[in-house]
């Protein structure tokens, strides 16, 4: 039987307060809205106390908090009488290690050492730890001889537990500890000591090799059991970038799941194709949420936001140089053991070179490489884009990088295939988790899957993009928020209506500034930006999103070493947008000024994504109006209660245009089957996007200020297949409209 494609879907974050059980009783809702399939968090057993599942501890069981194995069946079965289908978000690179328990893998293995039948799972480099896994979990000046205990046959620091050697208990617990096949050491020596792969820089999310066969058959016996009974329709696969060989990974798991419907969390840069060689439907969508943002950013407001943004900063920001540097600072820093381990390969292949020349040379062209990762044979040009890159920023380094060269080219050169494991973590860490807070011109650009230098689209590169996912990826993912997006889709919508009004921003700003001064006026930007864009939004929601954003900028202040002067004034400047009147005043003033732009880009973006071609997700509650900022806020619970309520009496316009392209595309499918632009003719053809799908035609308003500054649409006109109709006919009173030729709108 044909494996089922989705026509849309519905995040939901399953965890111990809403649980798969839960999850069943609102599926009528998601029915109601019309969504196709149900797509849920990960739910395999994950830490205790996880809210987001993704620090998977078993791989043979549904995590009991989250409903376990009677609750994916109860969530199942109300699927199937709904005609939902139900996808699975899944974790196949990482396992959770903060708190080891006995009976999983890494207990074994911190027990056995390299003996445990279960060490070929990790991705362990013995002979650097000295025949030894080093665990990075002391505070700072720890004293082993006194914070050491031993407990039966645990020896304990404080209130984490790990496995004792067989026969290794006796003696004083330093004198035990020293007998283990672990060694315990500050954390601070993970940077540059660690000796297991790791999920970017989480010391407690250890590396599983599912290019073995036998650990992916291991790690993958829950789900393979969920096709095997046919609880599960699809699957939505995880930082494939970590994985060793992606492609071969999905070949296993179209094997495994009989060629079910399967998508991957791939970051896809500007320009940058999807090997089409991999067995899977596409992309989550974060490129074509880019798209989406920036075909309803006004081009007109980037030379103006450029001016304020140097004039913050000090001098002009150059975005590629910018992202070069903080990239350089996490291959030199967080991520130096897993440069460092590329190069103890390299080194078998080269070893006239010198090691520390070497690492030199491998965090330059992390640093330099233009995409995530290359997947040789395939991706071989960004390669060598990136030595040429790294000749051009380090030219000293030419005759190291001559020696690699040959090396990390080679598709099956244990070196080349690690490097490409590490490109993306570095990418990642460097881009979205610092550059993303320490660039301000416009937030709204700053997303996962985007890059912020450009800052818009115009209508004709848009629609050739979109015919291009028609033909060639019809059913990759489409989105605008996820659980991993630095602001919701209707926050972003808000900050978009900037580019219309940058002199506007400048002066609110200004007011900004003076009323509550920051030492550093960019991120300043930043941080008034999430403010106004998720306005209004309690006073704690901020100062979390303050102190996350300054310390994932890393500049002033870190995670490891917070500054508390700066912090300070950051949290004063927050709490100033409460209690002083002048900033309250500033930030509500704004709001006002551009509400209605910031609610037509909002519904303008829902609609296009919602329409285009693909899988269009919606997810949850972002039906309803959205106005989050970046993880955990973006999980916090949704009234499905009020919902539903608001759904049946159509109060919520967000959600009724939601529900009128879900119910469309479900019910309708043949009016979905193409794409052709279409443009309109007067005065206002520019502030017009919109397409027809084969019967259904999306129409949407961009640049909403510009447009109500030339008052209105006036004759402006837009062909269909039964005539031409007067743009102001079609939209009446919406920014927005869903039109069936020859049916009421």
């Amino acid at each position: 039987m044909a494996a089922r494609t989705p026509v849309s879907t519905y995040r939901l974050q399953i965890n111990a307060g809403f649980d798969l059980f839960e999850a069943a009783r609102r599926l009528p809702y998601l029915h109601d809205l019309g969504v196709d399939w149900v797509y849920l968090s990960p739910v395999l057993e994950a830490e205790a106390g996880s809210d987001h599942g993704y620090d998977v501890v078993a791989h043979d069981r549904v995590d009991e908090s989250r409903g376990g194995a009677a609750g994916l069946a109860a969530l199942s079965g109300e699927a199937r009488r709904l005609g939902l289908g139900v996808l699975v978000d899944i974790v196949p690179n990482h396992v959770g290690i903060a708190e080891p328990l006995p009976g999983t893998w890494w207990w074994d293995v911190l027990r056995l050492g390299q003996e445990s039948p279960h060490a070929a799972a990790f991705d362990i480099d013995w002979v650097a730890g000295g025949g030894r896994l080093v665990v990075p979990i002391l505070g700072d000046d720890a004293d082993l001889a006194s914070e050491l205990t031993v407990d039966g046959d645990r020896l304990r620091y404080y209130d984490h537990a790990f496995p004792i050697a067989p026969g290794t208990g006796a003696g004083s617990p330093t004198e035990v500890h020293d007998r283990q096949h672990y060694r315990l050491v500050s954390w601070r020596e993970a940077d540059a000591g660690l000796n297991y792969r790791r999920f970017f820089a989480v010391n407690t999310l250890a590396a599983v090799k599912v290019e073995d066969r036998a650990v992916f058959d291991a790690t993958h016996v829950e789900i393979k059991r969920w096709f095997d009974e046919g609880l599960v329709d699809g699957l939505r696969v995880d930082h494939p970038d970590g994985l060793r060989e992606p492609g071969r990974y999905l070949d296993d798991l179209a094997e495994l799941t009989g060629g079910a419907y399967v998508l991957v969390e791939k970051i896809l840069e500007p320009g940058e194709e999807l090997p089409t060689s991999w067995a899977t439907a596409g992309t989550t969508g974060y490129d074509a949420l880019a798209h989406v943002d920036r075909v309803l950013t006004d081009p007109g407001g980037q030379a103006a936001l450029d001016e304020l943004e140097t004039r913050l900063r000090g001098a002009p920001v150059d975005w590629h140089q910018l992202i070069h540097d903080t990239k350089r600072a996490v291959a030199d820093g967080i991520l130096s053991s897993e440069v460092r381990r590329i190069v103890r390969e390299l080194t078998e292949s080269v070893p006239e070179t010198a090691f520390e020349d070497a690492v030199d040379a491998v965090a330059e062209l992390m640093a330099c490489f233009p995409v995530y990762r290359s997947y040789l044979p395939e991706g071989r040009a960004h390669v060598d884009e990136a030595f040429a890159l790294a000749r051009a920023q380090r030219p000293e380094l030419e005759t190291t990088l001559a020696a690699l060269e040959p090396v990390l080219r080679d598709p099956e050169a244990p070196a080349a295939k690690r490097f490409q494991q590490t490109s993306g973590m570095v990418m990642a860490k460097g881009v979205e988790d610092c550059a993303f807070y320490r660039y301000s011109r416009l937030t709204s650009l700053n997303e996962v899957g985007g890059d912020p230098s450009i800052f818009s689209l115009d209508v004709s590169a848009f629609h050739e993009a979109m015919a291009t996912r028609q033909a060639e990826w019809p059913h990759a993912m489409t989105t605008l928020s996820t659980h991993d997006t630095k602001r919701s889709e209707d926050v972003r919508a808000r900050i978009t209506a900037l580019a219309e009004a940058p002199e506007l921003w400048s002066r609110t700003l200004g007011t900004l500034l003076d009323a509550a001064p920051l030492p550093d006026p960019g991120f300043a930007s930043l941080l008034w930006q999430a403010a106004y864009g998720a306005w209004p939004i309690s006073r704690d929601r901020l100062h979390a999103y303050a102190e996350k954003a300054m310390r994932e900028a890393g500049d002033r202040t870190t995670w490891t070493d917070p500054d508390p002067a700066y912090e300070q004034a950051v949290h004063g400047a927050v709490d100033a947008a409460y209690d002083d009147d002048r900033v309250r005043s500033a930030l509500e003033e704004l709001d006002a000024e551009l509400a209605e732009a910031g609610r037509a880009n909002a519904l303008a973006a829902k609609l296009v994504s919602l329409t285009i071609p693909g899988v269009p997700d919606v997810y949850q509650g972002s039906e309803l109006g959205d106005q989050s900022l970046v993880d955990p806020d973006n999980r916090r619970p949704v009234d499905f209660d009020a919902a539903a309520a608001s759904l049946a009496d159509g109060s919520v316009t967000k959600q009724a245009v939601t529900a009128r392209a879900l119910r469309l595309r479900r019910d309708r499918p043949e009016l979905f089957t193409g794409y052709s632009p279409l443009s309109a003719e007067g005065p206002a053809a520019g502030h017009l996007l919109a397409f027809d799908r084969g019967g259904a035609v999306t129409i949407v308003t961009r640049l909403p200020l510009g447009l109500a500054a030339r008052g209105g649409w006036g004759d402006t006109t837009l062909t269909l297949a039964d005539g031409t109709h007067r743009v102001a006919d079609l939209l009446g009173d919406s920014p927005v409209a869903l039109v069936v030729v020859g049916a009421e709108s």
